[in-house]
């Protein structure tokens, strides 16, 4: 039995326009110790994925389907059983950690409120396992800036001490939604490889979340690419990254920045704008911004096709897609 199990999930949200759909049908599993890699254009599903997994969904959205966790469905348990699973069972690091951490605490005393929490210990055993936290994700001077409030660190800091709190209890899965976004080319790097070092030290799952297919080809062994709530393609990064099977994924990389590029040159876009969650067709939701578009593309989701080895693409024209020209790397 995988750790995680995602079936037929789907997210439905109160809008102005009525209900419409976030997250359509999404599937997949995770192992102790695998790498997941969810990626796409925002808006398209991921992060809402990742709160439907951890049954913290806007107010008024209905999740329907099944996230089981060690075979226990999520969806069908109890708010006082799922404050259980989250921060113990179940870390997250959230996109912005001013607006996760609390401006009015401590930075030593949010990472330990999970361990008083969820594992019983005394303020002074909390701390102090706190500090050991704190210096494990090379805070630096951890235990001066332990008694530091959120908004006297930097960026990266306070990142790290996320990722402190997220691990604080020894979860099964680490959940990182964009951890990246708001710090610079170094920090983001030392950020990535010590979530990679630490989820390999520990054993956990990873589920990493991006807009940057860079941090997914460097970051996590399978990846799924989302538009419009669904699952558009999905294998083996490596499988997934050396064909780029679906236009979407296609157009993904080709719309990339790169190295190398004469001075001036425009940047290949992917045609016409991310739609509505309300005006997303019955059908490929990539359809209309496709080059391939036909009449048939809107009638009905497209069925997942193989492409290799646990390589699959929900396109009805796989094989015209897999002919389009990929762009140089």
């Amino acid at each position: 039995m995988a750790l995680l199990e995602v079936e037929e999930l789907t997210v439905r949200l109160a809008t102005a326009r009525g209900p419409a759909d976030a997250v359509r049908g999404v599937s997949f599993s995770l192992d102790r110790g695998q790498t997941l890699g969810l990626t796409g254009e925002s808006g398209s599903g991921k992060s809402m994925t990742a709160l439907a997994v951890i049954a913290l969904l806007p107010e008024g959205a209905r999740a329907t389907g099944r996230v089981l966790l060690n075979g226990e469905d999520l969806l069908a348990a109890s708010e006082r059983r799922l404050c259980a699973v989250r921060g113990n069972r179940i870390g997250m690091i959230f996109q912005e950690p001013m607006t996760a951490l609390d401006p009015l605490h401590s930075v030593v005393r949010q990472v330990a409120e999970p361990l008083r929490l969820h594992r019983g210990l005394s303020a002074g055993a909390a701390r102090a396992e706190a500090l050991r936290l704190l210096d494990r994700v090379r805070l630096a001077d951890a235990h001066r800036s332990a008694a530091a409030y959120p908004h006297q660190l930097s960026g990266g800091q306070r990142q790290r001490v996320l990722i402190a709190s997220a691990l604080a209890c020894g979860p099964d899965l680490l959940v990182a939604d964009e951890p990246t976004t708001a710090l610079d080319a170094t920090t983001q790097s030392e950020i990535l490889d010590l979530i990679a070092e630490l989820v390999d030290e520990d054993g956990m799952a990873l589920m990493l979340i991006s807009h940057d297919l860079g941090v997914m080809a460097q970051n996590v062994t399978r990846t799924l690419v989302m538009y419009g709530g669904s699952i558009v393609e999905s294998g083996p990064t490596e499988a997934v990254f050396s064909r780029l099977a679906h236009p979407y994924t296609r157009g993904l990389h080709a719309a990339r920045p790169r190295l190398g590029v004469g001075r001036g040159k425009r940047l290949a876009a992917i045609p016409g704008t991310v739609p509505e969650i309300a005006d997303l067709p019955p059908g490929c939701p990539f359809a209309g911004r496709c080059p391939l578009t036909i009449a048939a593309c809107s009638a009905a989701i497209p069925p997942p096709l193989p492409v290799g080895p646990g390589h699959a693409a929900r396109c009805i024209r796989l094989e015209a897609a897999l002919t389009l020209p990929k762009a140089a790397d």
